[in-house]
């Protein structure tokens, strides 16, 4: 105790630098080469193009720099040098449009259904892939539940039209008994249901992996201590399942929240087959962009949108993040 006591400071940091640079580096080298390639991907996606978010802030041009200019590259010319900077203008659009309502609607309705439905769903299957005794059988359920997240939402968007099309699957069953055909892709009232269907259908398996990888860590002594004094299955779910599932589902809502904003483009713009009628339903905010970039809109309206979705997801985050850690501190993010 003395001569740990003995220690100086400047000794003891010089010690632990030892430590670290000398075994705990080896020690994890291989967990640290397995971060290496999503850390290179962070950096050159996500940290590598943050300072062109001043094109939220500028009328944006492309522009031919001089010959004699030291920079000859045309877009980063034409963003840090040539073009104006028009302060708050780009984000008007997004509010001042007649379609902001409804954009502005279905972009956080949508999403609020997906996130209560997703939830249910994927925690429902990751617990009955995690009751199942064979193992064989259950690896099956999950790698077939799993593999529609793998599908491209285009050839998803041909097996809509097989099924909902004029001479569509659905149509020939409603004719076949006696009714009168639906023309789906002119009726925005059914859409709603489709996209949910569509949404719950290709991500459930994939959303319920981490809620399965949290089951396969639980004690099973407490699930035989219950049995023993008479629970059955739906009590041991209810008791102890859930309770020790509670707080990975927060975490994972938090993300979740920060993502309102964030329309699945894909979806939206590819199922409903281009067709006018469904815009109503079917234009959220990353469609709209889109469609009016096509119109020649300045590219600056885009990165604008794409500015506003990242603020106000963060801002999300770090409210629902301050409220859960209010109520309870153990489940909150940080």
């Amino acid at each position: 105790m003395a001569a740990k006591s003995a220690l100086t400071p400047g000794t003891a940091k010089a010690l632990k630098h030892r430590k670290w640079g000398s075994g705990e580096i080896k020690r994890h080298i291989a967990f640290l080469t397995m971060l290496l390639p999503g850390c290179i991907f962070l950096f050159c996606f996500s940290y590598l193009p943050m300072p062109a978010i001043i094109l939220a802030f500028k009328r944006y041009q492309l522009a031919k720099p001089p010959k004699d200019f030291w920079i000859q590259n045309k877009f980063i010319y034409s963003l840090f040098i040539q073009n104006e900077w028009v302060g708050l203008s780009n984000f008007k659009f997004i509010f001042n449009t007649p379609d902001a309502w409804t954009v502005i609607r279905n972009t956080i309705g949508y999403n609020l259904v997906f996130m209560a439905l997703g939830l249910v769903l994927s925690v429902g299957l990751a617990i009955a892939v995690n009751e199942l005794r064979n193992r064989f059988l259950a690896k099956f359920y999950h790698t077939v539940l799993f593999m529609p997240y793998f599908i491209s939402w285009i050839i998803v968007a041909y097996v809509v039209y097989a099924f909902v099309s004029a001479k569509g699957v659905f149509n020939q069953w409603i004719t076949a008994m006696g009714g009168t055909a639906i023309q789906f892709y002119s009726e925005p009232k059914y859409w709603p249901f489709i996209f949910v269907f569509c949404n719950i259908w290709k991500y459930t398996g994939n959303n319920s992996i981490i809620y399965l990888a949290t089951l396969t860590g639980f004690d099973q002594q407490l699930y035989e201590a219950a049995a023993i004094d008479g629970a059955g299955k739906w009590r041991q779910i209810t008791n102890i399942t859930l309770p020790l599932l509670l707080p990975t589902i927060v975490l994972l809502q938090i993300l979740a929240v920060g993502r309102i904003f964030n329309g699945d483009f894909d979806m939206f713009y590819s199922v409903p087959n281009g067709s006018g009628p469904l815009k109503s339903v079917s234009t959220t905010l990353d469609v709209y962009v889109y469609n009016t970039m096509k119109t020649g809109a300045q590219l600056g309206l885009a990165a604008a949108a794409g500015f506003f979705q990242s603020v106000v997801g963060f801002t999300l985050v770090l409210t629902t993040n301050l409220i859960v850690r209010r109520v309870s501190p153990d489940m909150a993010m940080f």
